[in-house]
């Protein structure tokens, strides 16, 4: 069965049922999230879906609360469960995502409709779905989706992102296998290199403020001057 929802999905990194790499505070912080939210996460885990680890939706949410956003867009939504917490913590926030993935864009459609008049719900490849929508449009993204893609969407991301505004890319430490943690397998070592490059496009780019943070599996905070 997990061979089959592989290639149904299509996904590298697709399976979290044992969860990611478990950062020094992983036992220290405590994700609060409705009860629904939580069984439709802990549900997908075991169909080994992606997810967001725990402490990282923690984090997200946290980070989210501060900045008070009031438009929000997710790329690579899943099962649209990182969005439908956002939006529950965020009232008055607008939500825009991005699934590429068609049976996951149908179960996010169903896992959102509540939110219908807050969310917005793209079917499609980031790449061809970004350069459409104007510029400065989000106070806030979470980028979530194939890594490999990471520093092709950075300047179209950029774009669409607001003076002031916050990027959030999600497992920029994958396994360890960025910071020196663990060794990757070698059909994963191209993987780490395009997150590799992501890094170094981010930090090294004089419109961004960036930070790398060992939450979860690693993620890394621009903020965009």
């Amino acid at each position: 069965m997990a061979k089959e929802r592989k290639e149904q999905f299509n996904y590298a990194h697709f399976d979290t049922s044992k969860g990611e790499r478990k950062s020094a505070t992983a036992g220290i912080n405590k994700l609060k999230i409705d009860g629904d939210i939580a069984a439709l996460r802990s549900a997908a885990q075991q169909d080994q879906i992606p997810v967001a680890d725990d402490e990282t939706l923690g984090f997200l949410l946290t980070l989210a609360l501060a900045k008070n956003p009031a438009s929000v867009l997710e790329v690579g939504c899943a099962l649209g469960l990182t969005s439908l917490a956002l939006l529950r913590a965020l009232p008055f926030c607008r939500v825009a995502a991005i699934e590429r993935d068609p049976v996951f864009f149908a179960r996010a459609e169903a896992n959102l409709s509540a939110y219908g008049e807050r969310c917005d719900l793209l079917c499609g490849d980031a790449a061809d779905i970004l350069p459409g929508i104007a510029d400065c449009s989000f106070d806030f993204i979470f980028l979530d989706c194939a890594k490999v893609q990471y520093v092709k969407l950075l300047p179209q991301l950029k774009r669409v992102l607001k003076r002031g505004g916050v990027l959030v890319a999600d497992d920029v430490l994958l396994n360890g296998w960025i910071n020196g943690e663990a060794e990757p397998p070698a059909k994963r070592k191209m993987l780490a290199l395009h997150i590799r490059e992501y890094l170094d496009a981010v930090t090294s780019d004089g419109g961004l403020s960036t930070s790398v943070v060992a939450v979860g599996d690693g993620v890394a905070i621009s903020v965009k001057l």
